[in-house]
C-alpha cells in the first residue's frame, strides 16, 4: 500500500505534464482516409518523441501497409514494459485516430487546439481516446519513474483506424498474432461518470445502407417523376415504427437497455429547390440486444421496402454496409474484471458492477477472437460530439486506476 501512495502522490504530481502531452496529441489530426483525413502517422510521430525523450519501455512497430494515405502506413505502436513475472501480462489497448471535427459552427474553439476550462479539457479526441491513452502512458511513465515494475509484463498498445474499420488496427495485431490466450486485456474506450461500470458485452452493430431510385423531373410537373425523396420519408417512417415494435425486448444489463434503429445520414442527391428526385441514399444505424437476429432484421427491412416500392413506382434496395456482432461476452469472473473491480475500488472507494452498451469499441473483434476482454474507464460520453471534454480529475484518476492494476496478482 505505501508504494501505492507513493505512485498516486506522483500521479497527483504529473497533472500538468499530463494535460501538456494531451494538448500536444490533440493538435494534430488524426483522421483516417474514409473520413477525407491523412491518417495517424503524424500524431504517432509526436507520441514517438515523448517515449523517445522520457523512456517508459521497450517502443515497438507494427504498422499496417495502406495506399490510401501519404505515408503507405497506418502506425500500431506498442510500449512494453517488463514486470516481475512473465508468466502473464497486462494488455492495455487504446487507439490514435479520431472522427472529423463536425460543424465547426457548434464548436466554441479551435477543435484541435486543446481549452482548459473549469476543470475540464476541450478539444476533439480528448475523450475519444486521449484520456485513456494519456492515463496509461503516464501509469507507466510514473512507475518507471519511481523505479517500480508491474507485477507481470505490460503491454501498452496505441493502435489505429478504430474510426472506421479496425482493419489496420486491432484486425493488423490479430492477424500478427500479437494478442495471448494468456492476456490480461483492457480496452479503456467507454464508460460513465463515476466509474461504475465495466463493459462487458456490446450489442450487435447493424449499418444498412438504403438505395431508392425513382425519376427526376421538374418539382411543377410531379406527374412526369417518381420521387425518391418521398419514397425515402415513407420507407424510413413505415419501417421505423415497425422495427421498433418486433424488437421491443427490454435488457438491463445495457446502458439503453432495448435494441436502437435510428436513421443517421443522408446523402445529397439534388441541390435545386424546384427539383424533384430521381434518386435518394440514407443509412440506418441498429444497435441489437443479443439474440436479436440481423437476418430477421433485414427482412422485415426488404419487406417493407417491396411495398413501398411498389406503391411509389420506385425501386429500393436495402443493404447491409457492416455487420458485428459479440459472439463471446466476457463473463463477470474473468481475472481482468476481478482485478480491474479491486483496482477500481482501491482508488475510487466504489466496487463497479458488469454491463452492457450499444457503442461500439474494439473490444468485440477481440472478444469474437476467444478473448477475454474488460472496458472502462471513467468519461462523460462526449465522444464525437462538438466541445468534446473530459474533467482533469477523472484523468488523474483513471491514471491511478491503472497503476493500482498493475499491480494486482491474480486471485485465483
Amino acid at each position: 500500500m505505501r508504494d501505492l501512495k507513493r505512485l498516486y502522490q506522483e500521479i497527483e504530481k504529473s497533472a500538468d505534464s499530463m494535460i501538456d502531452f494531451l494538448s500536444g496529441i490533440i493538435s494534430v489530426p488524426a483522421i483516417g482516409p474514409l473520413s477525407g483525413g491523412d491518417g495517424e502517422m503524424e500524431k504517432a510521430e509526436v507520441i514517438r518523441e515523448f517515449l523517445r525523450e522520457h523512456p517508459v519501455g521497450e517502443v515497438r512497430r507494427h504498422d499496417s501497409v495502406d495506399e490510401r494515405v501519404p505515408s503507405g502506413k497506418r502506425p500500431n505502436i506498442e510500449v512494453f514494459l517488463k514486470g516481475q513475472s512473465a508468466e502473464k501480462r497486462f494488455v492495455l489497448i487504446t487507439h490514435i485516430d479520431v472522427v472529423p471535427p463536425g460543424d465547426m459552427h457548434q464548436w466554441d474553439g479551435d477543435p484541435f487546439d486543446l481549452r482548459v476550462e473549469n476543470g475540464r479539457l476541450i478539444g476533439r479526441g480528448v475523450e475519444d481516446n486521449g484520456q485513456a491513452l494519456t492515463a496509461a502512458l503516464f501509469a507507466m511513465k510514473t512507475m518507471v519513474d519511481l523505479d517500480f515494475r508491474p507485477v507481470y509484463d505490460v503491454s501498452f498498445f496505441m493502435v489505429s483506424d478504430e474510426e472506421e474499420s479496425n482493419t489496420h488496427g486491432i484486425g493488423h495485431l490479430l492477424k500478427k498474432r500479437l494478442i495471448g490466450d494468456n492476456d490480461l486485456i483492457l480496452v479503456p474506450d467507454h464508460g460513465d461518470p463515476a466509474g461504475h461500470i465495466i463493459e462487458t458485452i456490446e450489442k450487435t452493430i447493424l449499418w444498412v445502407k438504403v438505395s431508392v431510385q425513382g425519376k427526376q423531373c421538374h418539382a411543377s410537373l410531379p406527374l412526369l417523376g417518381k420521387n425518391a425523396f418521398r419514397a425515402s420519408m415513407q420507407f424510413g417512417s413505415k419501417v421505423d415504427r415497425l422495427l421498433h415494435t418486433r424488437f421491443n425486448r427490454k435488457d438491463g444489463t445495457f446502458d439503453y437497455p432495448y435494441s436502437s434503429f435510428e436513421p443517421t445520414k443522408k446523402e445529397v442527391e439534388v441541390s435545386g429547390i424546384n427539383v424533384i428526385p430521381g434518386e435518394d441514399v440514407f443509412y440506418f444505424d441498429c444497435r441489437l440486444l443479443p439474440d436479436e437476429s440481423v437476418d430477421e432484421v433485414l427482412q422485415v427491412m426488404n419487406e417493407t421496402a417491396s411495398e413501398v416500392a411498389r406503391e411509389n413506382g420506385v425501386q429500393i434496395l436495402v443493404e447491409p454496409v457492416l455487420v458485428e456482432e459479440t459472439l463471446f461476452p466476457t463473463p463477470p469472473d474473468a481475472p481482468i474484471i476481478v482485478m480491474l473491480s479491486s483496482a477500481v475500488e482501491m482508488v475510487t472507494g466504489h466496487k463497479p458492477e458488469t454491463g452492457g452498451i450499444g457503442g461500439g469499441t474494439c473490444a468485440t473483434l477481440l472478444r469474437n477472437a476467444g478473448y477475454r476482454v474488460a472496458v472502462w474507464e471513467t468519461i462523460h460520453n462526449q465522444a464525437h460530439a462538438p466541445n468534446e471534454y473530459i474533467e482533469i480529475q477523472n484523468l488523474v484518476k483513471d491514471c491511478k486506476v491503472f497503476a493500482a492494476l498493475f499491480h494486482q496478482e491474480i486471485p485465483f
